[in-house]
Protein backbone atom coordinates (compact mmCIF):
# COMPACT_ATOMS: atom_id res chain seq x y z
CA UNK A 1 0.00 0.00 0.00
CA UNK A 2 1.52 3.30 -1.04
CA UNK A 3 1.22 6.20 1.41
CA UNK A 4 -0.56 8.45 -1.13
CA UNK A 5 -3.34 5.86 -1.50
CA UNK A 6 -3.68 5.15 2.21
CA UNK A 7 -6.32 6.63 4.50
CA UNK A 8 -6.45 6.75 8.27
CA UNK A 9 -9.41 5.14 9.99
CA UNK A 10 -10.69 8.61 10.87
CA UNK A 11 -10.57 9.69 7.22
CA UNK A 12 -12.37 6.51 6.19
CA UNK A 13 -15.00 7.14 8.89
CA UNK A 14 -15.59 10.70 7.68
CA UNK A 15 -15.80 9.57 4.06
CA UNK A 16 -18.21 6.67 4.66
CA UNK A 17 -20.26 8.09 7.53
CA UNK A 18 -19.45 5.03 9.63
CA UNK A 19 -18.12 5.29 13.15
CA UNK A 20 -14.54 4.26 13.80
CA UNK A 21 -15.82 1.40 15.94
CA UNK A 22 -18.02 0.17 13.09
CA UNK A 23 -15.03 0.19 10.74
CA UNK A 24 -13.04 -1.80 13.31
CA UNK A 25 -15.94 -4.25 13.55
CA UNK A 26 -16.09 -4.65 9.75
CA UNK A 27 -12.33 -5.05 9.69
CA UNK A 28 -12.64 -7.80 12.29
CA UNK A 29 -15.25 -9.50 10.07
CA UNK A 30 -12.89 -9.30 7.09
CA UNK A 31 -14.85 -6.80 4.99
CA UNK A 32 -11.82 -4.50 4.84
CA UNK A 33 -8.20 -5.03 5.73
CA UNK A 34 -5.89 -2.36 7.11
CA UNK A 35 -2.16 -2.19 6.72
CA UNK A 36 -0.24 -1.09 9.80
CA UNK A 37 2.31 1.70 9.96
CA UNK A 38 5.53 1.43 11.93
CA UNK A 39 3.60 3.10 14.75
CA UNK A 40 0.88 0.38 14.49
CA UNK A 41 -1.73 2.77 13.09
CA UNK A 42 -4.30 1.47 10.61
CA UNK A 43 -4.16 2.58 6.99
CA UNK A 44 -6.90 1.72 4.53
CA UNK A 45 -7.08 1.85 0.76
CA UNK A 46 -9.36 4.39 -0.90
CA UNK A 47 -11.11 1.41 -2.51
CA UNK A 48 -12.29 0.45 0.99
CA UNK A 49 -14.73 3.37 0.72
CA UNK A 50 -16.55 1.36 -1.95
CA UNK A 51 -16.50 -1.86 0.04
CA UNK A 52 -17.96 -0.18 3.12
CA UNK A 53 -20.45 1.82 1.07
CA UNK A 54 -21.65 -1.42 -0.51
CA UNK A 55 -22.08 -2.91 2.98
CA UNK A 56 -24.17 0.10 4.08
CA UNK A 57 -26.38 -0.03 0.99
CA UNK A 58 -26.76 -3.80 1.18
CA UNK A 59 -27.89 -3.55 4.81
CA UNK A 60 -30.49 -0.95 3.82
CA UNK A 61 -31.73 -3.38 1.17
CA UNK A 62 -32.15 -6.10 3.77
CA UNK A 63 -29.12 -8.28 3.10
CA UNK A 64 -27.72 -10.00 6.15
CA UNK A 65 -24.15 -9.49 7.25
CA UNK A 66 -23.38 -13.06 6.13
CA UNK A 67 -24.73 -12.26 2.65
CA UNK A 68 -22.70 -9.05 2.53
CA UNK A 69 -19.56 -10.89 3.61
CA UNK A 70 -20.13 -13.53 0.92
CA UNK A 71 -20.52 -10.89 -1.78
CA UNK A 72 -17.50 -8.88 -0.69
CA UNK A 73 -15.46 -12.09 -0.62
CA UNK A 74 -15.89 -12.13 -4.41
CA UNK A 75 -14.04 -8.82 -4.67
CA UNK A 76 -10.26 -8.57 -4.62
CA UNK A 77 -8.68 -7.44 -1.37
CA UNK A 78 -5.87 -4.93 -1.58
CA UNK A 79 -6.84 -3.26 -4.84
CA UNK A 80 -9.77 -1.39 -6.31
CA UNK A 81 -12.34 -3.78 -7.79
CA UNK A 82 -12.71 -3.66 -11.56
CA UNK A 83 -15.97 -3.16 -13.38
CA UNK A 84 -16.09 -6.92 -14.03
CA UNK A 85 -15.60 -7.59 -10.29
CA UNK A 86 -18.56 -5.36 -9.41
CA UNK A 87 -20.67 -6.90 -12.19
CA UNK A 88 -20.23 -10.36 -10.60
CA UNK A 89 -21.40 -9.00 -7.26
CA UNK A 90 -24.27 -7.16 -8.93
CA UNK A 91 -25.49 -10.35 -10.61
CA UNK A 92 -25.51 -12.22 -7.30
CA UNK A 93 -27.26 -9.43 -5.40
CA UNK A 94 -29.79 -8.83 -8.16
CA UNK A 95 -31.43 -12.23 -7.58
CA UNK A 96 -31.81 -11.59 -3.86
CA UNK A 97 -33.20 -8.12 -4.52
CA UNK A 98 -35.66 -9.41 -7.12
CA UNK A 99 -36.97 -11.97 -4.60
CA UNK A 100 -37.39 -9.26 -1.95
CA UNK A 101 -39.11 -6.95 -4.42
CA UNK A 102 -41.55 -9.73 -5.34
CA UNK A 103 -42.45 -10.23 -1.67
CA UNK A 104 -42.92 -6.49 -1.21
CA UNK A 105 -45.17 -6.30 -4.27
CA UNK A 106 -47.28 -9.27 -3.15
CA UNK A 107 -47.54 -7.72 0.32
CA UNK A 108 -48.67 -4.40 -1.13
CA UNK A 109 -51.26 -6.13 -3.32
CA UNK A 110 -52.64 -8.49 -0.68
CA UNK A 111 -52.29 -6.60 2.58
CA UNK A 112 -55.79 -5.12 2.46
CA UNK A 113 -57.28 -8.52 1.67
CA UNK A 114 -56.30 -12.03 2.55
CA UNK A 115 -52.60 -12.73 2.91
CA UNK A 116 -53.21 -16.43 3.40
CA UNK A 117 -53.01 -16.79 7.14
CA UNK A 118 -56.74 -17.34 7.60
CA UNK A 119 -57.29 -14.50 10.07
CA UNK A 120 -57.26 -11.10 8.37
CA UNK A 121 -60.89 -11.15 7.31
CA UNK A 122 -63.07 -13.96 8.60
CA UNK A 123 -65.88 -13.02 6.20
CA UNK A 124 -63.59 -13.30 3.18
CA UNK A 125 -61.62 -16.37 4.31
CA UNK A 126 -64.33 -18.70 3.02
CA UNK A 127 -63.84 -17.19 -0.44
CA UNK A 128 -60.08 -16.72 -0.56
CA UNK A 129 -58.93 -19.50 1.74
CA UNK A 130 -61.69 -22.11 2.18
CA UNK A 131 -60.92 -24.75 4.78
CA UNK A 132 -57.60 -22.95 5.41
CA UNK A 133 -56.06 -24.31 2.19
CA UNK A 134 -53.13 -21.93 2.70
CA UNK A 135 -52.32 -23.57 6.04
CA UNK A 136 -51.49 -26.85 4.28
CA UNK A 137 -48.54 -25.17 2.61
CA UNK A 138 -47.01 -24.27 5.96
CA UNK A 139 -47.06 -21.63 8.63
CA UNK A 140 -47.21 -17.89 8.02
CA UNK A 141 -48.74 -15.64 5.35
CA UNK A 142 -48.69 -18.17 2.52
CA UNK A 143 -50.13 -15.98 -0.23
CA UNK A 144 -47.59 -13.23 0.37
CA UNK A 145 -44.83 -15.81 0.49
CA UNK A 146 -45.86 -16.82 -3.01
CA UNK A 147 -48.02 -19.91 -2.53
CA UNK A 148 -50.92 -18.62 -4.61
Amino acid sequence: MTPDRAMTIGELARRTGLSVSAIRYYEGRGLVRAARTDGNQRRFLRSDIRRLSFALIAQQLGLSLAEIEAELALLPMGRAPSQADWRRVSEHVRGALDARIAVLQRTREKLDGCIGCGCLSLERCALYNPDDRAGRAGAGPRFVLGDG
